[in-house]
């Protein structure tokens, strides 16, 4: 993990490397006007989202002309910033070099239950001819499981209960209380479409304890969103 621009954005050094790429996981020091006004991003039109915890996904082709509504977003056009804001909730993006493309997905227990870093994967091959093989994946900072607690309506909905109680701990002396890993759930569905391991990185921050992240589970309504971006220059 890389801190830029003092602090207002984490990066990968993985995806770094790759070359056109711009990308950052933002910190509550990051707003949309940094992003904006950055000299070197003049060129990009950032694409922002309505998220309602669904498993809708968009393929944007041109910059919508109205605010989309789901919760991830798909790209192989340079020039076009996807972006996505989280409070706890698992910020993922997808890269492919070949052919290019990038997706910037938002992740709650929600869309995790509905399996939509999977049916991203699939979209990304169904519409772009991306294998899944060849993806780089990136988790940002969300909730880590220690500071994660739901409850058995959770739990009980996920569709592959033997699967999924592995990601539920209980909490000592709380009966139908569960700390939930939403991290490694994500990470799992990613695998088990066929992401190799070896491809997917993280960044392993819990918004909840760092005071830097902004965090519902923390501070409730009071709290503020972070913008997590990624795009292609070329």
């Amino acid at each position: 993990m890389t801190l830029n621009q003092k602090k207002k954005f984490n990066t990968v050094p993985q995806l770094e490397k790759i070359t056109s790429l711009v990308h950052g996981f933002g910190s509550r020091n990051l707003f949309e006007r940094d992003i904006l006004e950055k000299q070197e991003w003049k060129d990009f039109t950032l694409v922002s989202i309505k998220q309602i915890h669904s498993d809708t996904i968009h393929l944007i082709e041109a910059p919508p002309l109205k605010r989309l509504s789901g919760d991830a977003l798909i790209t192989d056009r340079p020039h076009v910033l996807l972006s996505i804001r989280t409070a706890d909730c698992l910020p993922v993006f997808f890269v492919s070099t070949n052919p290019k493309a990038v997706a910037a997905v938002h992740c709650g227990w929600r869309g995790t239950n509905k399996g939509l870093v999977q049916k991203v994967v699939e979209t990304m091959g169904c519409t772009l001819g991306i294998r899944p093989d060849s993806l780089v994946v990136a988790l940002g900072p969300s909730v880590k499981q220690m500071c994660y607690e739901v409850g058995d309506d959770v739990k009980s909905s996920f569709p592959n209960q033997k699967t999924a109680s592995r990601f539920f701990r209980p909490c000592p002396g709380r009966r139908g209380k569960y700390f939930f890993d939403l991290k490694g759930i994500n990470r799992f569905q990613l695998l088990d479409v066929g992401v190799e391991d070896k491809n997917i990185y993280s960044v392993d921050c819990c918004t909840r304890c760092e005071k830097k992240y902004f965090s519902y589970r923390r501070d409730k309504t009071e709290t503020g969103r972070m913008i997590n971006f990624i795009g292609m220059s070329s």
